[in-house]
C-alpha cells in the first residue's frame, strides 16, 4: 500500500506556483522547494514524481486560478467592448498594485517561455496553448464589441483576428515588462485600453 500524503497539496502547489512564478523554472533549485513547501525531497519527489512533476502542477493551478478566472469574462456570449475595458483595467491595477518584491509579478507562462519552453516541447506547447486562448477569448469579446457597434452586422474575420492577435501580443508584452520597468507595462495597457476604444468608440 502507498504512503498517504500528510500534508495539503494545494498549498504546496501554490508556494511552489509562487516560486517558480518568481525565479522560472530553472533557477527554483530543489533546496528553494523544500524551503518554500516545508517538504523533503523525498516527499516532493513521491508525490510529484520530480521537480517537472511539481513544475506541471504549478502550471496547471496557475491557469486555474489566475489566467482562466481573468479570461471568462472575455469568453461569455455577452463579452464586448465593456469585458474588453476591464479586463485591461483589472490588469492595469494588478500591475500597479503588486510591490516589487512579490514573486506574483508578470505571468508565470510568459516568464518561463525564454527559459525552459525555448528548449521543452511540452513547455513550448503549454506557453502557445496559452497565446492560444488569450487570443480567443480577446477576439470572443472583439466579436461581441463589433456586434454592440453595428447591430445585425458580422465583423469580417480577417479584421477580427488581426484586432485579437495585436490586443494579445500587447498582454503577453505587459505581463513581461511587469517584471522590468512597472511604468512602461503600464504604459502599454493605456495603449491596449485606446485601441479598444478607437476601434469601438
Amino acid at each position: 500500500m502507498g504512503r498517504t500524503a500528510s500534508f495539503d497539496t494545494p498549498l504546496v502547489v501554490t508556494a511552489a506556483r509562487d516560486l517558480f512564478w518568481d525565479r522560472g523554472f530553472e533557477a527554483a533549485s530543489l533546496a528553494d522547494l523544500e524551503r518554500v513547501t516545508g517538504l523533503g525531497r523525498s516527499s516532493l519527489y513521491h508525490a510529484f514524481g520530480s521537480k517537472r512533476g511539481l513544475f506541471d502542477a504549478a502550471v496547471a493551478d496557475y491557469l486555474a486560478t489566475v489566467i482562466r478566472p481573468r479570461l471568462r469574462p472575455l469568453l461569455a456570449e455577452s463579452a464586448g467592448r465593456v469585458a474588453l475595458l476591464e479586463y485591461y483595467a483589472g490588469l492595469s491595477l494588478a500591475v500597479a498594485s503588486l510591490p516589487d518584491d512579490s514573486p506574483r509579478r508578470g505571468c508565470l507562462l510568459v516568464n518561463c517561455a525564454a527559459g525552459l519552453a525555448g528548449h521543452d516541447a511540452l513547455a513550448r506547447k503549454v506557453v502557445d496553448d496559452y497565446r492560444a486562448e488569450l487570443t480567443a477569448a480577446l477576439r470572443n469579446a472583439l466579436a461581441g464589441a463589433a456586434a454592440e457597434s453595428e447591430p445585425g452586422t458580422n465583423a469580417a474575420p480577417t479584421v477580427l483576428d488581426e484586432r485579437a492577435r495585436t490586443l494579445a501580443s500587447l498582454s503577453m508584452s505587459v505581463m513581461l515588462l511587469a517584471r522590468v520597468n512597472r511604468d512602461e507595462s503600464l504604459a502599454l495597457l493605456a495603449t491596449a485600453t485606446a485601441q479598444v476604444q478607437s476601434w469601438h468608440p
